[in-house]
């Protein structure tokens, strides 16, 4: 039975699932698809009808085709071992035209590839003109009729006496389609299509941190940052390819269409500014700075607007120039994930607290007045928001008369329908995607998805939550083997050694609360909690191995306090910061008398000592910073390691200087270094590159400094990345480090699973049934 019509003229029966699975196992008869998924049979499916999207009668004209090529040539047009075979085959291959018998005539076999047009613009547009096609109307001017009697004419091929009965046939059936569309109520549900899309072979997303994924306006075409790099894959491809132009930017990030879909807008890690590039490569073009990374990045007609943390919300045009300013924030807060609303009047974006580690999932939705700088409040509880105009989808709807607000919580995104007319929520939050992997490091709050306006989702899956229970405290030795500690898996971060090497305090931080707390390596006692009261995070050990210095809020400003590692008396300030300033211990000298600690504000780091015996608190070294410069004191107490990033070099270098400072400064890292670590002797210095290994340089400090060229020592664990302070430690005999694997990881450098990307298709349909607007 041929499915003619049927693409429009059914709806879906009640009670039917709107979705289908792309899976390769699954098969029907005939590879027919069923009720409630995408009505037809797969292998006479037009490229529209097999992307599941709006369709007319110009695939009625293409099922022609595909029927009349298996009429004349005995083979289907567009095979396939299954369903999803079969559909990559219609989106992406063309029929075996060699296949067409020599008898055909010309103007028919030309009319047989005009039906079977990919792009239903440049297809056979009604079925009339296949009948004429079909009787010849196309094929040159009429013979005049001899004036002899003809001689019995030769019996006509079986395809050709065939046709007119098919043809028959098929325009009925098509004149029957085309009644239904006319009469039918309302078009039906489009089907929602799930499947996943591997990464190639030898591909790691490379820009976790900052937003990695971005989907084209129309839904076709996918860019994602993988390998330092960008690449472009379309949905109808086997295979992405990266864009040329992007491969000298090292890690590329935040990538956004232009909203006809040709061009990139993505955020330079090297050279710290927005670029500009065509989707077909090509130079790179710098449209503006932006001294901070970009925390978020869309780009509508109005230009394309990106955070930068505590400056707020920025504009830049498409043509480059300097940026302006869209929202401000107040002093304290950091905002992330920007989207101007349609009207031009309002931007839509995400608002946390500073440098306070109190976790995106405690932050703001707002939008924000461009015109007057009013804000209002949306959501508490959740970032990395999207406006989705659902409401356009539907016949006769104005944008601004429905759609939904999705934003992330964990690795859940959330939806609630939203009034963007009134800028209003208008109903309670629903969770609809479960398992979406969030920015690997703390500082950003990206969900790593994008949406087109034609419904498309795609998504890097990942965890469910991202606070507890995901990570492991191990001991692991040079060669990469992990021994796990007798801890239960939590949201361990910043452990730290003490100076006998037999305890450990570290953090934890699961959203809630931030706490420090004390074990002892030998397993022998419970985790101990050490912490009471506000936020504490980053802790150190004093040089006696009596005290923990470490950062907390619990008098407002976020200062240094420290409390006997035995718990026996409560925590007392060290260090009270100037307002809007964050105080992070970083290192105890040997003698016990000197903290480091950094200096944050803004984006801004600076180190300086305080002077135990007398509090005094003076800068060191002149060190400035875009990162914080994870210092530490060498084994001796005469030398500090420290991190630096900036214009030139945004992941940071390693350097040292003498202690106190005499203004000599030794570069150590040859190109991307940071989180320096001495080993106990203090005759190797180890630190993290970016290509997310552990390296060491020989260190000689007498009779002067020198130092060797680095060499590799093992796959980097679960560094927090060069946006905050190190993840891990060295043991008092310099042959194993302290740091956090994944829950149950037994090597470090084990091979990790085929990295992919979840798509669905036509996911507005799911969401408007979830979460109705109204």
């Amino acid at each position: 039975m041929l499915d003619f019509g049927l693409a429009k003229a059914m709806e879906p029966t009640a009670g039917s699932s709107s979705s289908i699975s792309m899976s390769p196992t699954l098969t029907t008869p005939a590879m027919m698809t069923g009720a409630g998924m995408i009505l037809g049979t797969a292998a006479y499916m037009s490229p529209e009808q097999a992307k599941g999207r709006a369709v007319d009668r110009r695939c009625d004209i293409w099922a022609f085709g595909a029927v009349l090529f298996e009429m004349v040539t005995g083979t289907r047009a567009f095979g396939g071992d299954d369903v999803q075979d079969t559909f990559v085959a219609i989106m992406r291959d063309e029929p075996d035209w060699a296949r067409l018998p020599a008898s055909l005539p010309p103007a028919l076999t030309t009319f047989l590839k005009r039906c079977l047009q990919k792009d239903a613009r440049q297809r056979v547009q009604a079925m009339g003109d296949v009948r004429l096609a079909l009787e010849g109307a196309f094929e040159g001017p009429a013979r005049p009729a001899a004036a002899t009697t003809p001689p019995a004419a030769a019996p006509r091929p079986l395809w050709k006496r065939a046709i007119p009965i098919v043809a028959a046939s098929i325009v009925t059936a098509a004149i029957v389609g085309a009644a239904a569309w006319t009469l039918r109520p309302s078009p039906p549900s489009l089907p929602v299509t799930r499947f996943a899309l591997p990464l190639g072979e030898g591909q790691q997303f490379s820009a976790l941190s900052a937003q990695s994924l971005a989907i084209s306006p129309d839904g076709t075409r996918l860019v994602y940052a993988a390998n330092d790099h960008l690449y472009l894959r379309s949905l109808s491809d086997l295979e992405a390819r990266p864009i040329p132009g992007t491969l000298e930017d090292r890690t590329p990030s935040a990538p956004a269409f232009s909203p006809d879909g040709q061009f990139l807008a993505f955020y330079s890690q090297v050279d710290l500014v927005i670029k500009k590039i065509a989707v077909s490569g090509g130079a790179a073009v710098t449209l503006c700075p932006a001294d901070i990374a970009s925390i978020g990045m869309t780009w509508d007609a109005g230009g394309i607007a990106f955070a930068q943390g505590s400056k707020g919300i920025m504009r830049v045009s498409a043509n480059g120039g300097q940026p302006t300013v869209l929202a401000s924030v107040k002093p304290g807060e950091v905002a992330a994930s920007p989207q101007v609303l349609p009207g031009g009047e309002w931007v839509l974006f995400t608002v946390a607290t500073a440098a306070t580690g109190s976790g995106w999932d405690k932050a703001q939705i707002v939008v924000q007045s461009i015109k007057t700088s009013e804000r209002r409040t949306l959501l508490t509880g959740g970032s990395d928001a999207r406006y989705l105009p659902t409401g356009l989808a539907s016949p006769k709807r104005d944008e601004r008369e429905g759609g939904h607000i999705i934003y992330a919580v964990g690795g859940v995104l959330f939806a609630v329908p939203f009034d963007l007319r009134h800028l209003a929520v208008t109903g309670g939050p629903v969770p609809v995607v479960e398992g979406v992997k969030r920015a690997a490091v703390s500082l950003y709050d990206t969900a790593h998805l994008a949406v087109s306006s034609t419904g498309s989702l795609v998504f890097i899956p990942g965890p469910v939550t991202t606070s507890g229970g995901r990570s492991d405290l191990a001991l692991i030795d040079r060669t990469g083997a992990a021994q796990r500690l007798k801890l239960p898996p939590a949201a361990y971060e910043h452990p730290r050694l003490s100076p006998d090497g037999k305890r450990i305090a570290v953090g934890t931080d699961d959203g809630k609360d931030a706490v420090v707390w004390i074990y002892d390596v030998s397993g022998a006692a419970a985790l101990r909690r050490l912490t009471l009261g506000g936020r504490n995070r980053v802790p150190v050990w004093s040089a006696d191995g009596e005290h923990v210095a470490f950062q907390s809020d619990r008098e407002g400003a976020l200062g240094i306090f420290w409390q006997r590692a035995d718990g026996t008396t409560p925590a007392e300030r060290l260090t009270k910061p100037d307002k809007d300033t964050a105080h992070v211990p970083e290192s105890w000298a040997p003698d016990g008398k000197t903290l480091l600690f950094s200096v944050g504000k803004g984006p801004s780091y600076a180190l300086a000592t305080l002077s135990l015996p007398d509090k005094k608190v003076t800068l060191f070294g002149e060190v400035q910073s875009r990162m914080p410069p994870a210092a530490t004191f060498s084994p001796d107490g005469r030398w500090v390691a420290y991190s630096v990033g900036g214009n030139s070099s945004p992941y940071g270098s390693v350097f040292v200087q003498p202690f106190p400072a005499t203004g000599a400064t030794y570069p150590i890292s040859k190109g991307i270094g940071y989180h320096p670590t001495w080993a106990p002797d203090g005759r190797e210095l180890f630190y993290a590159t970016k290509e997310g290994s552990l390296v060491v340089v020989s260190v000689t400090t007498r009779p002067a400094f020198t130092f060797g060229n680095p060499a590799p020592v093992l796959k980097a664990f679960q560094d927090s990345g060069s946006e905050y302070e190190r993840n891990s430690d060295i043991t008092r005999d310099g042959k194993q480090f302290l740091g956090v694997v994944a829950a149950g990881q037994s090597t470090v450098s084990g091979a990790a699973a085929t990295p992919q990307m979840q798509v669905v298709l036509n996911w507005f349909e799911e969401l408007k049934a979830r979460v109705p607007t109204k």
